[in-house]
C-alpha cells in the first residue's frame, strides 16, 4: 500500500492526500494532524481597499509596533514581518556563510531542508551540546512534535559561544504562545547573534493568512527586510495581525482554552491505553505500539492524526473543533481500544 502520510520529512494538514489514502472515509474530515488552534481569531471586518491597494507602510510599522509589545522585543527595528515564518528559514540560516548547522532533533525537517538550501552541512543533534563546533544552531522551543523546553540560560549560553565564532543562533518559537511566561529569548535579540521565529497562524488559527515575524537586532533584521523586499505582507494579514496581537483580553482566555482541551484529549488517549510522551496545549504527542494501526483505524473514520515513519511508536494529535468533533475522537478511540 502507498503510504504518503507515513513517510519521513512530510507535514500535516494535507487533506487532499488523506482523502486519497483514505476513500471511504466518513465526512467531514477531522484534521488533528497539526498544532494548529481549532477555533481561531474572529476575523475583523476589513475596508475593500485593503485587498485593491498596495500594502501601506503605515500598516507595517503599525504591526511591527504591536509585535514588540506581544512578543516583548526590545524595538520595531527589532521586527521582520513576512509571510510565514516558512520563507524566513533558509533567509535566516543564510545569515551565517556557509559553514556547519547544528539541528536539534527530532524536529520540524523543514530546518534541515532550509539550512541545507542555505548551503550549510547539517548535523542533526540531540542535545545543546551537540552545536559546539556548529556557526548556526536551530533550536525549536517549545519544540515540535516532543513539546520539549530549553531553559533561556542554557539558550543564551550557546549564543555566546556561537558569538564568539560569528555564529548565530536561531530559535523557533513557533509554539511560544502557549508556552511558559519568561521563556521567550524575544527580549534579548539585541544581543547580536540570535534570531527569533514566531508564528502567528498557530496560536490565533489563522494558518492560511500567511504571517510571521523573525525577530533580530537591527542589523540582523535590516538585512532580513532587505532580502524579504517591499510588499512582503498582504493588507489583509498586517490588519488582521496587528488587530490579534493587540488583543490580550482574547490572547488570554485561549490559553486557558487550550490547557483545558489538552487536558480533555489527554483522557481520551489515555483512557484508550495511550501514553503522553509530550506536547503543548495545541498537540499531544502520544506513544503506543499500535500507532501504525490506530492511525489507519482512525483514518477510515475520518480522523487525520500526524504519524512519523522514522519513529512508528508514535502518534501527535491536535486539538478537535466542534464538540460533533470530539464526540467522533472519542467513538473512534473507543471502538479501536475495544477491537484490540
Amino acid at each position: 500500500m502507498d503510504e504518503p502520510l507515513l513517510r519521513g520529512g512530510e507535514h500535516g494538514g494535507d487533506l487532499a492526500a488523506a482523502r486519497r489514502l483514505f476513500p471511504g472515509a466518513a465526512e467531514p474530515f477531522i484534521d488533528l494532524s497539526t498544532g494548529i488552534n481549532p477555533n481561531p481569531y474572529p476575523l475583523p471586518r476589513l475596508p475593500a481597499e485593503i485587498f485593491t491597494r498596495l500594502p501601506d507602510s503605515a500598516a507595517l510599522e503599525q504591526l511591527a509596533g504591536t509585535a514588540v509589545k506581544a512578543y516583548g522585543a526590545p524595538s520595531a527595528a527589532c521586527v521582520v514581518p513576512a509571510p510565514g515564518t516558512q520563507i524566513l528559514l533558509p533567509l535566516v540560516c543564510g545569515l551565517v556563510p556557509p559553514a556547519r548547522a547544528a539541528i536539534l532533533t527530532p524536529t520540524y525537517s523543514e530546518h534541515a531542508r532550509a539550512a541545507t538550501l542555505a548551503g550549510h552541512a547539517v548535523a542533526e543533534v540531540r542535545d545543546l551540546g551537540g552545536t559546539s563546533d556548529a556557526d548556526v544552531a536551530v533550536v525549536t522551543n517549545p519544540n515540535n512534535p516532543d513539546g520539549r523546553l530549553f531553559a533561556k540560560g542554557d539558550l543564551l549560553e550557546v549564543a555566546k559561544a556561537l558569538g564568539a565564532r560569528g555564529g548565530v543562533l536561531i530559535v523557533d518559537e513557533a509554539f511560544m504562545d502557549v508556552g511558559p511566561r519568561g521563556a521567550s529569548l524575544a527580549p534579548e535579540v539585541d544581543r547580536g547573534n540570535i534570531v527569533v521565529l514566531r508564528s502567528f497562524g498557530k496560536f490565533f488559527g489563522l494558518a492560511g493568512l500567511r504571517l510571521g515575524f523573525a525577530l533580530a537586532a537591527p542589523p540582523l533584521a535590516a538585512r532580513l527586510s532587505a532580502l524579504l523586499g517591499p510588499w512582503a505582507v498582504s493588507g489583509p494579514a498586517l490588519a488582521v495581525g496587528a488587530a490579534a496581537l493587540a488583543d490580550g483580553d482574547w490572547t488570554e482566555s485561549t490559553r486557558h482554552g487550550l490547557a483545558a482541551a489538552a487536558a480533555r484529549l489527554d483522557a481520551i488517549l489515555n483512557g484508550a491505553g495511550l501514553d503522553i510522551v509530550g506536547g503543548t496545549t495545541l498537540f499531544r504527542l502520544s506513544r503506543t505500539d499500535a500507532a501504525g494501526a490506530l492511525f489507519y483505524h482512525l483514518g477510515r473514520a475520518g480522523i487525520l492524526t500526524r504519524a512519523f515513519s522514522d519513529r512508528a511508536a508514535w502518534l501527535r494529535f491536535g486539538l478537535p473543533a466542534a464538540e460533533s468533533d470530539w464526540r467522533r475522537l472519542q467513538i473512534a478511540m473507543a471502538e479501536f481500544r475495544g477491537s484490540r
